[in-house]
């Protein structure tokens, strides 16, 4: 880990290479492809917290702060911020490693909203922590 990437949770939440098929007509990797990264991240970590399915309802706060790359190694960190009755919102803090470079930098960041859904795709209260 570089000495500027953080350890949020013990690690990244998700893990990925910025590839050509990612890029726009000038080669540079979409923001929609980064976004949805983030998404894929957030998720994770909020299905985990709820115990099961849930869906993106909001993203606020989005900030592109530098230009991802082709072959950059994107890691996404995630906090649980709060958590509500059944919804959470999730910061995602996203830094990449370029080649083979020791340190990373920050790239975007952005506030995601999940709320728990149920078998009836319906929302559901979040389980109380430490409850199944």
């Amino acid at each position: 880990m570089a000495d500027n990437e953080p350890d949020l949770e013990g690690g990244p939440a998700l893990r990925t290479i910025a590839m050509p098929a990612d890029t726009n007509p000038n080669g540079d990797i979409f923001g929609g492809w980064l976004l949805a990264q983030m998404d894929v991240a957030g998720g994770m970590v909020a299905a985990r917290r709820a115990h099961g399915r849930v869906a993106t309802v909001g993203i606020e706060a989005m900030k592109f702060h530098q230009p991802v790359l082709i072959g950059d190694e994107v890691s996404c960190y995630c906090t649980i911020l709060r958590i509500g009755r059944t919804s959470m919102a999730i910061k995602v803090d996203t830094w990449v490693r370029r080649g083979t470079a020791k340190g990373a930098v920050k790239v975007t960041e952005g506030v995601f909203t999940y709320v728990a859904i149920g078998d009836d795709r319906r929302s559901r209260p979040v389980p109380a922590e430490g409850d199944a």
